[in-house]
């Protein structure tokens, strides 16, 4: 059967376990066409898994997938000539060059021009080094090379398991600046990672999965805005006990946290009007922030669906 809206990616009831560990408890995805969209989840909540029966490097217990509007199976590996797919550390033949290495990987599928792999050596920065042996490319730039193998065919379909491992903030940027423009000419990205204040510059659409099944899938923009929202001031070190018990103190403020950079900044879970309030508050105890932000970010949903209750439950989970 298959399933309405002509998805890029569809799951249903998906199933997967390893003997008697469950890894996969009826994941449900629905991913649109043209957009990017983040797969998240905290460790062992299946997001691997996922990613290789969407490849078809394992089958599934039960459940269905359908790629590009159609079902799927590791039977109909010709399907995966649509599908680029970086999963985990890219592996390759050490004693070639980074421009050998996509030679070869362009000879095992559909016909790949010469200057396909060209465009792709530039486009992924490796321009300069591509008659260098992998043995000598840095981790950062082994993973470069394997966005750019994903790329050979030219597929509609990305699915990248953690894209930005490995390279720096340059590097990241960069990345994020292709993929949005990847999507923004029609192609569908589906990527998983845990580095949550990227995910929310690049995604479009964001699915969250714990112990398995999906918790919360939507548009970025709208999940956001039932997130709880939070404050974040910046203190001098020295300051940042005296300032936490401040916040505590201020009516209805929730959880407050401290984080130690080269200052301190302190995250208040409260709402993003009431800046201006908890600015006051630490005026009047003699404190004087030099950083004030208001909002909701990714990082706040995502602790609120993945964190247990104290009842046992997945916190969010539904």
């Amino acid at each position: 059967m298959t399933v309405a809206g002509g998805y890029a990616v569809a799951t249903r009831g998906l199933m997967k376990s390893y003997g008697r560990q469950p890894a996969l408890t009826g994941l449900d995805l629905s991913v649109p066409r043209g957009v990017v969209y983040g797969f998240l989840g905290p460790n062992g909540a299946g997001k691997t898994t996922t990613m290789r029966l969407l490849t078809g490097l394992m089958r599934p217990d039960a459940g269905t997938i359908e790629l590009l509007g159609q079902p799927f199976d590791r039977s109909d590996r010709k399907r995966l000539f649509e599908v680029g797919a970086l999963i985990e550390a890219p592996t390759f033949y050490p004693h070639l060059s980074g421009r050998d290495n996509l030679l070869v990987l362009a000879a095992s599928g559909k016909p790949v021009s010469r200057a396909r792999v060209e465009e792709l050596l530039e486009l992924s920065g490796l321009g300069e080094r591509a008659r260098d042996r992998i043995s000598t490319y840095s981790m950062g730039m082994r993973q470069r090379l394997g966005i750019a193998a994903a790329l050979l065919n030219d597929p509609p379909l990305l699915l990248l398991d953690e894209p930005a491992n490995g390279l720096d903030p340059g590097g990241i940027v960069s990345l994020r600046d292709t993929l949005r423009g990847l999507a923004a000419s029609g192609k569908t990205v589906f990527v998983s990672s845990h580095i949550l204040p990227e995910v929310q510059q690049l995604a479009d659409i964001v699915g969250i999965v714990v112990a398995g099944r999906l918790v919360r899938e939507g548009p970025l923009a709208e999940l956001l805005v039932g997130a709880s929202a939070l404050v974040h001031v910046k203190v001098a070190p020295a300051e940042a006990e005296k300032a936490a018990a401040v916040l505590k103190r201020i009516k209805g403020a929730g959880a407050v946290s401290i984080d130690y950079p080269a200052v301190a900044w302190l995250t208040a879970r409260m709402a993003a009007d009431r800046a201006s309030e908890v600015n006051r508050a630490l005026v009047q105890a003699g404190i004087y922030a030099s950083g004030l932000e208001a909002g909701t970010d990714l990082e706040s949903l995502f602790m609120q669906l993945t964190q247990p209750d104290p009842a046992g439950k997945d916190g969010g989970a539904r």
